[in-house]
């Protein structure tokens, strides 16, 4: 029953877009004018992701991560979270926010299970937020994710890394999460911008990252034991404060031991961020197919899944539609 791909990789981890809108227009991953969102109709009923994660589940999926767009912004969110979250063979869940909505909706999504939230924050400095996000919000965001801590909820950073931008907000962060109990996790910039340029020249390294932290706060060892499938090479300070991860999908790529299946807002099963091709599930799920069909479609998309995205190769195609749209 389980899902395993042509080249071994077990697959128990599905991420789940329920939106492709987002609040914020953060530079490299969309434009201010965005030329058109799916419309109501086009998006799956919580009914209908329900329908896939119970169907995922009995297939040996586990874990499940909520994603957008902003996923804050759709309606009533925290009543698909109490759903999946009692869902049998749903052992964890989380959420990725940029947390410009938090502050009101920590309790309900609290009350409805959720404990696990990954907010997205390049910088602490309000400028360079409102430079990067071309919106003014950062105080909303420091806000919802006070809001959070104080209710328990675990929390990591995701700071995107641009290089010539970004040096400047490395050490800040380590130090806030330092002092929050916050893991920040650094994310080499994908050098595909928001209107599909590939520019290499703009990826802030992991090790330069390192090196900086280093010699700015102290020495830092890598973290022993970490499961090989998890995204994130995790690294704790010397000191014993404190911990940092890095997602390294340019200079370090962890393809290899990739368990994660994504469903976009719009119904479409992807067996990598960088796909080129998906499976329409919507048309099943709306076209009255049974659970084994579903099943199908699932278990096709993960045949299907390539040995990696060859991110750093002259192969490399970018994918035919937006990050915002596939979900992150």
């Amino acid at each position: 029953m389980a899902l395993i791909d042509t080249f071994g990789r077990l697959h128990d981890n599905l991420r789940i877009s329920v939106t492709d809108r987002c609040n914020i227009r953060c530079f490299y991953c969309m434009p201010e004018d965005v030329p058109s969102f799916l419309s109501r109709q086009e998006i799956l009923s919580f009914e209908e992701i329900e329908r896939v994660a119970r169907v995922a589940a009995g297939l040996g999926v586990r874990k499940l991560r909520l994603t957008g767009g902003e996923p804050l912004i759709r309606k009533d969110l925290p009543v698909l979270v109490e759903k999946l979250n009692r869902m049998p063979g749903i052992e964890d869940m989380g959420l990725t926010t940029n947390a410009v909505l938090l502050e009101g909706l920590a309790k309900p999504l609290w009350d409805a299970g959720l404990r696990r939230l990954n907010v997205h924050l390049d910088t602490l400095d309000a400028a360079r937020f409102a430079q990067i996000t071309r919106r003014d919000d950062f105080g909303r965001v420091m806000a919802g994710i006070e809001a959070a801590l104080a209710l328990g909820f675990r929390i990591k950073i995701n700071a995107v890394a641009v290089k010539n931008l970004c040096e400047p907000d490395v050490v800040p962060l380590a130090r806030y999460g330092r002092e929050r109990g916050i893991e920040i996790r650094y994310i080499e910039f994908m050098p595909l911008d928001a209107q599909g340029i590939w520019d290499k020249g703009k990826v802030l390294l992991q090790d330069d990252m390192l090196a900086i932290l280093a010699r700015e706060i102290g020495p830092l060892t890598e973290v022993p034991g970490r499961d090989p499938r998890a995204p994130a090479t995790e690294y704790r300070f010397d000191d014993g404060i404190g911990r940092v991860g890095f997602i390294s999908s340019v200079s370090k790529p962890f393809c290899l031991n990739c368990n994660r299946l994504r469903l976009t807002s719009d119904g479409k099963l992807r067996y990598c961020l960088f796909a080129i091709d998906e499976t329409d599930v919507k048309g099943l799920l709306r076209g009255g197919a049974a659970d084994s069909e579903i099943e199908d479609a699932i278990r096709s998309t993960i045949r299907a899944k390539w040995l990696g995205h060859e991110i750093n190769s002259q192969r490399f195609v970018a994918p035919p539609r937006p990050m915002y749209s596939i979900g992150g």
